[in-house]
């Protein structure tokens, strides 16, 4: 299961690609760095594509990010995607990623949020923007309520505050950028981005 790989990893890139010709170079940094696991945020142009090319390794697991609605969704799993993320919680994408059976963890950042979400059956949200809606103490005071639901905190994660996360016992994973800088994508520094994964790997390790 995608949550069981997720919670093992502890750990999910969160990728901003403008490039699709990089995105060969990345899944494989990523999978020699032993982060198997990409999030591909449909942010600029060139996403599905670069998603489309990181599915061709075998060895990566592939979602799709910034997802707005059903559509978005669909176009992803035919591009290759294996689990579905939003900034916010989607009754669509909630509703395709049922009907297609992967995963989907919507973004929420109020207690309401997670009540839509639960209320779908969803059991792991991704509080969202971590660090900008009061970071550890936040998700902590907010996660309380919701016994047995599990967070995956994206937004201002960093290699120096990740296991302050990581240390809740509602959190299975964070999702961060860092590692996998657009910038660093962009100048093919790709020895770089090793080297970084190599390090968050070993920072959010149990």
């Amino acid at each position: 299961m995608m949550i069981e790989l997720i919670k093992s990893l502890r750990i999910v890139p969160v990728v901003a690609i403008s490039d699709a010709s990089k995105a060969e170079d990345l899944a494989n940094a990523l999978v020699a760095a032993g982060l198997p696991i990409a999030e591909i945020t449909l942010r600029t142009p060139a996403s599905l594509e670069a998603l489309k090319i990181a599915a061709n390794n075998k060895d990566l697991h592939v979602g799709v990010g910034s997802l707005r609605n059903g559509e978005d969704l669909k176009k992803a799993i035919d591009a290759g995607a294996t689990f579905a993320v939003s900034a916010g919680f989607s009754p669509s994408v909630a509703a395709e990623a049922s009907k297609q059976g992967i995963p989907y963890f919507p973004g929420v950042s109020t207690p309401t949020e997670m009540l839509q979400a639960i209320n779908e059956g969803i059991t792991t949200l991704k509080f969202f923007p971590a660090e900008t809606l009061g970071g550890v103490n936040a998700l902590k005071a907010m996660s309380a309520p919701f016994p047995g639901i599990s967070f995956m905190p994206t937004g201002g994660i960093t290699a120096a505050n990740a296991r302050q996360y990581l240390e809740l016992a509602s959190v299975v994973a964070v999702g961060g950028s860092w590692m996998v800088a657009q910038k660093l994508i962009d100048a093919g520094d790709f020895d770089e981005i090793i080297s970084l994964t190599k390090e968050a790997v070993k920072v959010c390790a149990q």
